[in-house]
């Protein structure tokens, strides 16, 4: 019933961004599921989880740090989604999202662990790990188009959410986890090349993106000649 709120009122941010949803079809409507989006953008678990409710409810793996905001904790425990400490071992997180899918539910996980900022980012072996821990769990891959867009206001972002059917199939019997991320996160990235969010993408990208576009061009300035 929360979950039904919550989506019910985020509603106007998918008008707003004349959100269109492709592929639902491939995402079966019972049974253990990871759902695996590209992340550009902090509107994505909303998105996402707007485009897949259709057919299902997610829960996302979302960094701890998300529950110490306040009034937003409680939403977010209301909503059953998963604390996850980034870069500390979370072993009690990543056990409980195995639990959930082992009981037929279905886990959102961003395969970079964190925005993009524009920038490629390694594979965390977070997805594999779960698939691996539940071999019944399909694996739909989720392409989030247009969604950095929406800090452009007054001008109307244009988002386009697609779920498919990973290339070369579901994990495979001793797939290594890391493995399995990287072909995964490479065949998301196909599709969405790391879009750089905020205001300034159009010149140049966000500030962190900018510096380390400056620091590259000074390594490769041309030296002194005599």
């Amino acid at each position: 019933m929360f979950y039904d709120l919550i989506a019910a009122l985020c509603r106007p941010a998918a008008w707003w961004g004349r959100l269109r949803v492709e592929g639902i079809e491939s995402v079966p409507a019972t049974g253990p599921l990871l759902v695996v989006p590209n992340h550009d953008s902090q509107w994505d678990p909303i998105l996402v989880g707007l485009a897949i409710r259709p057919r299902r409810r997610l829960m996302f793996l979302a960094r701890a740090s998300l529950w110490r905001i306040p009034g937003l904790g409680p939403i977010l425990t209301s909503l059953r989604q998963i604390p996850l400490r980034r870069g500390a071992g979370d072993c009690a997180g990543l056990d409980r999202a195995i639990d959930e899918l082992r009981a037929g539910e279905a886990i959102g996980v961003f395969p970079e662990g964190r925005l993009s900022w524009g920038e490629p980012l390694r594979p965390r072996s977070g997805v594999g790990r779960l698939a691996g821990a539940c071999s019944t769990a399909r694996v739909v891959l989720c392409a989030i188009e247009g969604a950095t867009d929406y800090v452009r206001f007054p001008r109307r972002p244009r988002v386009t959410v697609t779920f498919f059917a990973p290339r070369a199939g579901d994990p495979r019997p001793g797939e290594d986890p890391t493995a399995l991320a990287a072909r995964l996160l490479s065949e998301l990235r196909e599709r969405v090349p790391p879009t750089p969010a905020g205001r300034h993408a159009t010149v140049g990208g966000p500030p962190r993106v900018r510096r380390r576009l400056a620091r590259h061009a000074s390594r490769h300035l041309p030296g002194p000649t005599s």
